[in-house]
């Protein structure tokens, strides 16, 4: 992982994208840790563990923690992939323009498409799980089944969406200080909490997550596997460090930093959330056994008390604000790359930049729009909102594999990466590991905990449906004959920068 001999050590931001056929139009005013916050916040294990925390713990006991490592494992291999690629290609939008110029136009259409729909549907999500949080702050009643009435949940959601846009209007500069601010409370809600309840307030003895408490019937593996969806959930948003590499002032080196501290600090950050919340667990027992469906709040006010409750109830809504910024950010970026090469309807309108803040105005408010338009499906059908959080993780797990598989296509072509930052003789297998790790992980997604497409069928028909509709409009509209910007370039665009350092 050296760079002695990086093209990139001659070249400047705007001098590498030029050579790459783009003219910088974004402000760059991101730092590492700027960049590194947003996909931090993105990928937001407070978000996820509150969302996931009883329904893993009721699939696969307390051993489902283990999942946390095993994916993020398997996710990091995945970044150094990826980490190669932006490294090279340093242009904002990260999927699409990574899939166009490892393969091409067609290619990085799909891959692109399925990642949009796929980003859209988590911004829905997140704000959905965070008006909870925001109804419990502002102490709204809940229901006799201690259930959020469902257009309370509507409207806080809207709200939360509507906040994140208007922040994101503000420019990169205000979603990066958003960003950090966000990051600073996930860091108090997670760390700084998880510590207090290990050292403070533990009930349990760590022994607990070696105990099954009796699930998988005598046939715990079935269980424990069904219990990876903990990890499946949690450990995606550091690709869009990628999606601003145009706002990340020299990308080439920070964006891949930024990657892997994302996947380091977000997983040591889950874990010690988990650990402490299960240790803490005045009746681990309910939780396992599917009782108590909600056990967070309670575990919060017996070890917190109702001052200290209300705390970091502050603390979760700040961090699910951030989480729908920088989600929304990221799908903007993606949008304008997608549209600024003329490949999305109304383009034109998508790729306009504001000329105040720089940032693609009209992208930022169809990232924010859809997810308001989902919000109000799943008020009409609320069962539909787990399904559909599924849906979006196994698109953007079908979309990372894009790249990964365009990654190693292009390295048995003879392609070796050309950024600063390189594997060096380890890139091909860490490539192949990506690869696995990746098809397992869509299998798990697509199967569910009850290992049955049958049961997750909302999942896999809102995958083929996203699918045929990208398809039927490639090969009906032809979007790919609308764009003339540079594909499938990976070992040319090497041999130049290589030749400029020569």
């Amino acid at each position: 992982m050296s760079d002695k001999t990086s093209p990139r050590a001659h070249m400047g931001d705007a001098e590498h994208l030029s050579a790459l056929g783009f003219e910088g139009t974004y402000e760059r005013s991101m730092s590492l840790w700027g960049t590194m916050a947003l996909g931090f916040t993105y990928l937001s294990p407070l978000v996820a563990i509150y969302a996931y925390f009883a329904y893993s713990l009721s699939i696969g006991g307390p051993p489902s923690v283990f999942w946390i490592v095993i994916v993020g494992a398997g996710q990091l291999l995945v970044a150094l992939v990826m980490g190669e690629v932006v490294s090279q290609y340093p242009i904002a939008g990260g999927i699409y323009p990574w899939a166009r110029r490892l393969w091409g136009r067609r290619y990085a259409w799909m891959a692109a498409w399925v990642y949009i729909w796929a980003m859209i549907v988590t911004i829905t999500a997140v704000a959905e799980y965070g008006s909870g949080f925001l109804a419990n702050l502002v102490g709204i009643p809940l229901d006799e089944n201690g259930l959020l009435p469902a257009g309370w949940t509507l409207g806080l959601t809207i709200v939360l969406l509507v906040i994140a846009l208007l922040f994101n209007l503000g420019g990169t500069r205000m979603t990066s200080r958003v960003a950090r601010i966000g990051l600073a409370a996930e860091l108090t809600g997670v760390v700084g909490l998880g510590l207090y309840l290990l050292i403070f307030d533990r009930k349990n003895d760590f022994s607990v997550f070696f105990d099954s408490f009796g699930k998988g019937d005598g046939n715990y593996m079935g269980a424990f596997v069904g219990a990876a969806l903990i990890g499946l959930f949690m450990f995606y948003g550091f690709e869009a460090c990628g999606d601003v590499a145009e706002e990340v002032a020299d990308a080439s080196r920070r964006v891949p930093r930024a990657m892997y501290l994302t996947i380091f600090v977000g997983g040591v950050s889950a874990l010690m959330s988990f650990v402490g919340y299960v240790l803490a667990a005045p009746n681990l027992a309910a939780i396992v056994s599917g009782e108590d469906p909600n056990p967070i709040p309670s575990i919060l006010e017996s070890a917190l008390g109702p001052v200290g409750e209300k705390i970091f109830l502050v603390i979760a809504c700040m961090a699910f604000l951030s989480c729908v910024l920088s989600l929304q950010a990221a799908a903007s970026r993606l949008l304008h790359s997608f549209a600024r090469d003329g490949m999305l309807p109304a383009s034109t309108w998508l790729a306009k930049l504001s000329p105040r803040t720089q940032v693609p105005t009209n992208a930022i408010v169809v990232a924010s729009v859809i997810p308001m338009v989902i919000a109000v499906i799943v008020f009409v059908l609320p069962d539909t909102l787990v399904q559909i959080t599924s849906f979006a993780v196994l698109g953007i797990y079908v979309a990372f594999q894009a790249i990964v598989l365009a990654s190693l296509r292009q390295r048995f072509m003879g392609w070796k990466p050309a950024g600063p930052f390189s594997l060096g003789a380890w890139g091909m297998v860490v490539n192949i590991g990506a690869l696995i790790y990746g098809i397992i992980a869509i299998i798990l997604l697509l199967l569910g905990a009850t290992f049955s497409l049958m049961d997750n069928y909302v999942t896999w028909i809102g995958l083929v449906v996203v699918l045929v509709v990208g398809a039927l409009y490639l090969f009906i509209a032809r979007p790919d004959k609308k764009s003339t910007s540079p594909e499938g370039d990976a070992i040319a665009v090497a041999a130049k920068m290589r030749a400029h350092v020569g």
